[in-house]
């Protein structure tokens, strides 16, 4: 087994390697002067089982294309299985067709891995879990819930109640207050645009309660402003949100620093935005459970223990 990264998240990577007791593999990444991407394999990987770790976070279209060149370079040199590691899968949320001649990028992006010579796919809290249906490959989708319910019980949070931000994510918000043994509740919103959204109602009782909004990822943080400051209009005493992923574009920050939001938990699946660290933000690690996927896929190991939380 060789572990390799690009230049995506290197800190992930070497924190998978040092969980998995064996050295990060060597690769050469470079520019050619009109800045095409130049990649080349240091280590002997014939005949090898391969994980390359590459989540598709800013820049995306920089970090899509060096993982597809480095898949293709693996691919010649003769691995025996190129497992590609995205911890987030990019352009995820372009996953139908809801208006007229727009693309459906997450299938796109499905067909470029397996045409550069993608054997296997490991990732995690997909926006939509009927991407996997995408790949016509194995596809080993994580969940990051153990990590995060973890820590949430730790808190130890008084009368907790766990909101999906929107209708999208109530089987995500359904699972955490299984795992939380906690209440539901709803927020009911529609979106005006990519950056706008427009808050409605709250299913559910919140009053004198601890509301956890849940969500894969926070981007803009519209939905997340949103749907805090309903919450604390419905008498919800506190607000936080857990996300497996930290995206936070560069307006987001003066918003989410504005909202209601005592403290946002998040996974190191992505880089942390060095503006992110002005908000009250706990990064909890990921790595112990990319690496015990990567040690089963290996073996050829079932992956479902990994779901349960202790």
């Amino acid at each position: 087994m060789k572990i390799f990264t690009g230049n995506a998240h290197r800190k992930l990577a070497e924190d998978i390697a040092k969980s998995l007791e064996i050295p990060l593999g060597e690769i050469q990444i470079t520019r050619f002067p009109d800045g095409e991407i130049s990649v080349k394999i240091m280590d002997n990987i014939r005949g090898m089982d391969v994980f390359i770790i590459q989540p598709t976070c800013f820049p995306p279209n920089e970090n899509l294309m060096e993982l597809l060149i480095i898949i293709d370079a693996m691919r010649r040199a003769s691995a025996a299985r190129i497992t590609a590691v995205i911890p987030y899968y990019g352009y995820a949320r372009q996953d139908r067709k809801d208006r007229p001649r727009v693309p459906i990028t997450a299938k796109l992006i499905a067909n470029l891995l397996v045409a550069a010579g993608t054997n296997r796919l490991l990732t995690m809290d997909l926006h939509a879990q009927q991407i996997q249906g995408f790949f016509d490959i194995p596809v080993d989708h994580l969940n990051a819930a153990p990590v995060i319910v973890k820590h949430l019980k730790d808190m130890k949070l008084e009368n907790p109640v766990v909101v999906s931000p929107d209708p999208g994510g109530m089987k995500m918000a359904y699972s955490y207050s299984r795992m939380l043994n906690a209440e539901l509740a709803i927020v009911a919103k529609q979106r005006k645009s990519a950056s706008e959204v427009e808050t409605f109602n709250v299913v559910g009782n919140v009053e004198g309660h601890t509301a956890i909004l849940v969500d894969d990822l926070i981007s803009t943080g519209g939905t997340l402003c949103s749907a805090a400051a309903l919450l604390k209009r419905n008498g919800a005493t506190r607000v936080l949100a857990a996300a497996t992923h930290p995206v936070f574009v560069p307006e987001a920050f003066a918003r989410l620093s504005g909202a209601p939001i005592e403290e946002y938990v998040v996974t190191d699946s992505i880089p942390l935005n060095a503006e992110g660290k002005g908000l009250h933000v706990t990064v909890l690690s990921v790595a112990e459970l990319l690496g015990d996927a990567i040690c089963r896929i290996h073996n050829n190991q079932s992956v479902s223990s990994l779901f349960k939380v202790e």
